[in-house]
C-alpha cells in the first residue's frame, strides 16, 4: 500500500488515476465533486506486478502527472 496526498485550495471535480508505463490506466483512485482541503488516499497495488507507475492529478484546469516505484 502507499498513500497520496494532495491539497486543493478551491472546490470542483477531482479525478486521480494510476496508470503503467504504456499508459494504460491501471487504477481510478478518485473520480467525485470534492471540496477545498487536504486529501490523502490509499493504494493498494497488491494485484499489480513491480514496476514504474504513473498517477495523475486532474481538479478544474489544474493538473499533474508524478512517478511512483512498486517494488513486491
Amino acid at each position: 500500500n502507499t498513500r497520496i496526498s494532495w491539497q486543493s485550495p478551491v472546490g470542483g471535480w477531482h479525478s486521480l488515476k494510476v496508470y503503467d508505463v504504456l499508459g494504460n490506466e491501471v487504477a481510478t483512485l478518485v473520480n467525485e465533486q470534492k471540496q477545498p482541503g487536504h486529501y490523502t488516499i490509499t493504494f493498494d497495488a497488491s494485484d499489480l506486478p513491480s514496476g514504474l507507475y504513473l498517477y495523475r492529478l486532474q481538479s478544474g484546469s489544474f493538473s499533474k502527472t508524478m512517478k511512483m516505484m512498486f517494488i513486491k
